[in-house]
């Protein structure tokens, strides 16, 4: 810069050789950002758990799923990230009928992925439009299914189907994805709550408890019934037990006394007179007492016996 003789600077002028090489210098440079601009514009990291889809002119050009560096073309291509991984949708709960008129409301969940990104782009556009068909799929099933059941099958632990209802939303939700086409796939659908509307909440709980009372009921007469029989079969096989035990008793007692009878008969035989003996004493026993009058004819074998004329 130049001075005056007035102490103001002046700007230096530059010769045109000068003006053109600086020219040259920022076109150069305007040249190289714009070149670096269009280099990592055109550059997409792919990173493990996730598709990059290149669509062009809204086509779908080509699917990556491999982790690492990769180019597209750049204005002409642009890149849509889609989760490569087991993807959890919560659905919003709705109201159904069952077969019986009830009214519940079902609150369930699905586990979900993304099998052919090409196919998502193409029909369903979007992940969220993708979730959206899904959860129309899966209420629409789940209402066909539980409007053929009665609200106490549904709710009922000891008759519940819950566990193959489940398998037969996800085999018939993977159906209607698939003729769909939709690209994505579902591993499993899952009823987490069964509610009733709130106004027929108490209706259904009182008819609850007075049908489980009524069961309770139904089995302590069952029991009852179970122990008068019990009762009662233990008392005829009693009877029976004793009539036997008192019937070979008896027959014992009679062998026993045919025995006796028979050793009697040997050993009075072997001595007449003293089994006569033994005879009249017997009889005493049964005739006499201590207010016994006897009056016994003179000859008798009392009398003679008495009277010392037999010894």
């Amino acid at each position: 810069m130049e001075t005056n003789n007035n102490n103001t600077y002046q700007p230096k002028k530059l010769s045109p050789k000068e003006i053109r090489r600086y020219v040259k210098i920022g076109v150069s440079l305007l040249i190289t950002l714009v070149v670096l601009l269009i280099l990592f514009s055109s550059m997409y990291v792919v990173k493990e758990g996730e598709y990059k889809v290149v669509r062009q002119f809204g086509e779908v050009v080509r699917t990556v799923d491999e982790p690492g560096l990769n180019f597209r073309i750049p204005l002409l291509q642009s890149v849509t990230t889609l989760p490569k991984k087991k993807l959890v949708y919560d659905v919003t709960e709705r109201e159904i009928n069952t077969l019986d008129k009830k009214r519940m409301i079902i609150d369930n969940y699905a586990v979900w992925e993304i099998t052919d990104p090409e196919a998502m782009i193409k029909n369903a556009r979007t992940e969220i439009n993708a979730e959206t068909r899904m959860g129309e799929f899966i209420f629409s099933v789940i209402r066909t299914e539980l409007g053929a059941l009665n609200y106490d099958q549904i709710i009922n632990d000891e008759e519940s189907t819950r566990g193959d209802l489940n398998t037969r939303i996800t085999e018939r939700v993977n159906e209607l994805l698939s003729n769909n086409n939709y690209g994505i796939q579902v591993d499993d659908v899952r009823i987490k709550r069964t509610d009733l509307p709130q106004e027929n909440e108490q209706s259904v709980f009182n008819r609850m408890i007075s049908e489980r009372e009524s069961q309770a009921q139904q089995y302590l007469s069952q029991g009852e019934a179970e122990k008068n029989r019990i009762m009662a079969n233990a008392d005829k096989d009693v009877t029976e037990m004793l009539s036997k035990a008192n019937a070979e008793a008896e027959e014992i007692r009679a062998e026993g006394e045919l025995e006796a009878a028979k050793l009697y008969n040997e050993a009075f035989s072997q001595d007449a007179e003293f089994y006569q003996l033994y005879r009249t004493l017997e009889s005493y026993k049964k005739t006499i007492d201590g207010e016994t009058t006897i009056i016994i004819p003179q000859g008798s074998p009392y009398a003679d016996l008495l009277m010392g004329y037999i010894e």
